[in-house]
């Protein structure tokens, strides 16, 4: 008897292990006021938060984009202070550039003169989405309408990875590449070695951050948000998808474990802290 109650408890216990140990708690929400933002990417060295707001739809050439600029509470700095681009979606930082994906070209902008240096046509693109820079300022770039990540290097685009679904989230991190293809998270080595660490998730997978060695936060442009961790396990943090409360491609505070996550359609950008 003893023998099946310890059985009963261990059960239990795995049970409950495996039910959402993590939660999100808002911070700050900024008004509806925001047009179409795509992505948030936090400047831990100015503490300033970039966003990249389409104002209009994904794959329209207007020429009413913009890259605004918010403290890191909320509130708004200026929403066009880079302007001119068509339907800017993500961004990666390395020094003092920012690199954005726009349609079919990759926006390289200098920081601290405020303006853009140029403009590099990607041949082989139609809607260019994330963005990731490694630590020697190689720039890789996820196209899901073509299912290819391209490489920017010396100012050259070439494709680097191809014959994917829907690529979207990158995160180069050291040596390697992190990818999100249609609900599936893959880690890809310098040569090309492809693993496999998680699956089962939205197929609308969109923004990935690392918040620990071992986990992601993996944000789908439809309204979840997961806890992912390397060996396959993961966990629904958010899911608002009935509210039809979008969430795009997310920016993240590593160390106090702040995530920011901009709402396309509902105009805004909200803080939430990882519990």
């Amino acid at each position: 008897m003893k023998k099946n109650v310890y059985y009963v408890l261990v059960l239990f216990t795995i049970s409950f292990s495996s039910i959402a140990q993590h939660s999100l708690n808002r911070i700050w929400i900024t008004d509806s006021i925001l047009p179409v933002p795509e992505s948030v990417l936090l400047d831990k060295t100015d503490q300033i938060l970039y966003t990249s707001l389409m104002d209009g739809s994904p794959a329209e050439r207007d020429g009413k984009g913009s890259i605004g600029k918010l403290t890191v509470d909320g509130k708004i700095i200026n929403l066009n202070w880079i302007s001119g681009l068509n339907a800017p979606k993500g961004m990666a930082k390395f020094k003092n550039k920012l690199f954005v994906a726009d349609l079919t070209e990759i926006v390289i902008i200098d920081i601290k003169q405020q303006k853009i240096l140029k403009k590099i046509t990607v041949d082989a693109a139609k809607i260019l989405n994330d963005v990731t820079v490694d630590k020697k300022g190689v720039v890789y770039v996820s196209d899901p309408k073509v299912g290819k990540i391209f490489k920017l290097e010396n100012d050259i685009a070439t494709v680097y990875l191809e014959n994917l679904n829907k690529p979207n989230g990158l995160k180069a991190i050291d040596t390697d590449l992190y990818f999100l293809d249609s609900g599936s998270l893959y880690k890809m080595d310098p040569k090309k070695n492809k693993q496999l660490l998680a699956e089962g998730m939205d197929e609308n997978t969109d923004g990935i951050e690392p918040i620990t060695d071992n986990a992601f936060i993996v944000s789908c442009w439809t309204g979840i948000i997961y806890y992912v961790n390397k060996d396959g396990s993961k966990e629904i943090l958010s899911d608002t998808r009935k509210e039809e409360y979008y969430t795009a491609d997310i920016g993240l505070d590593k160390e106090k474990k702040i995530i920011y996550v901009p709402s396309l359609f509902k105009k805004t950008i909200a803080a939430y802290s990882l519990k």
